[in-house]
């Protein structure tokens, strides 16, 4: 991990459940889910170090001592085997879930018709429940936040009525020298984007890193691939191609053809099935595995990426 980065703190609740009753295991274990705390190892359960996570941990630990059972909770940070960047992930991929599993509901919900007011509402409040356990700003928030915006405007709209058009592109002038903001802990979409931003749009961009959940861009900023950004997730589009759409690059084949690898690579819906889709996605995940520094993968990204833009320009020239 970069020594630059500071570590995070941890709370770790350590515990041993008795044999009977039985029951008792099942509901810690489901106790333990409605926190959002993962597993190191079987018995013992992680949250970052907060107030809240804190009393819920103590709370839980109370219950497992009137139980009958042993808990131990504790400070921790970590040094060795597992890093704070791997344990983000643990919590990000089950939030991830949690959101997909939502996103589909919503789907299935547009499917059928014009959704009821009480389905939209209990969608919301699962919504909100799982926000409140997405400590880190999970990506898939993004997805599940427009499939329930749709949901609510189809709610109002008759079935026969067609989507409105896109966003108008905005004009180039406007996106120069711009402080571009996103969440910390980049991968594919936002490295591929921050590449576009930088070599085709704004080639003076600065970038800032920021909690994913909620952030209000300050003068000069543009925020890009997080929740109520300018530039994200549009329909079925990912942030790559949203920019590409609405800066006007569309025009350029290389630049089509990088845009239909990263949907895959993030979307994960096969729409376009490039052969050279799982090069530069292991080439993206070398470069998330060798350094936790958005700055040094965004660099080291950008670096394949103009391998594969070049490769892109030169097989339509040779045509």
């Amino acid at each position: 991990m970069n020594s630059s980065i500071a570590p995070e703190h941890w709370l770790a609740l350590l515990h041993q459940l008795p044999a009977k009753p039985p029951y008792l295991r099942v509901k810690i274990w489901r106790r333990l889910q409605a926190i959002g705390a993962v597993p190191l190892k079987n018995a013992v359960h992680v949250l970052p170090r907060q107030d809240e996570t804190e009393a819920a941990f103590r709370e839980l630990l109370a219950e497992i001592i009137s139980g009958g059972g042993e808990a131990v909770l504790i400070d921790a940070r970590m040094i060795e085997g597992q890093s704070d960047a791997d344990l983000r992930g643990l919590f990000d991929a089950g939030r991830d879930a949690d959101y997909n599993e939502l996103t589909q509901a919503a789907r299935r919900l547009l499917e059928t018709g014009p959704p009821s007011g009480p389905d939209i509402a209990k969608l919301q409040r699962r919504l909100a429940d799982i926000v409140r356990l997405d400590f880190f700003g999970a990506h898939g928030r993004q997805d599940a936040e427009a499939a329930l915006r749709e949901l609510d405007q189809k709610r109002y709209v008759h079935p026969d009525v067609g989507r409105t058009g896109e966003p108008a592109p905005l004009s180039t002038a406007g996106l120069k020298n711009r402080v571009w903001v996103t969440r910390r802990g980049v991968h594919v979409d936002r490295i591929a984007s921050a590449w576009l931003i930088r070599r085709f749009i704004d080639p003076e961009a600065r970038f800032k890193f920021v909690d994913g959940r909620s952030y209000a861009p300050q003068s000069g900023e543009l925020r890009f691939d997080m929740v109520d950004a300018e530039f994200t997730h549009e329909g079925d589009r990912c942030s790559f191609e949203t920019l590409l759409l609405r800066a006007e690059l569309e025009g350029d084949p290389a630049l089509a053809a990088i845009g239909e690898i990263i949907h895959d690579l993030d979307i994960g819906d096969g729409k376009f099935g490039r052969p050279e889709t799982p090069g530069l996605g292991a080439m993206l995940s070398g470069v998330c595995a060798s350094t936790d520094d958005d700055l040094e993968r965004i660099a080291s990204g950008g670096d394949a990426l103009n391998q594969f833009h070049a490769f892109f320009s030169n097989r339509k020239a040779e045509r």
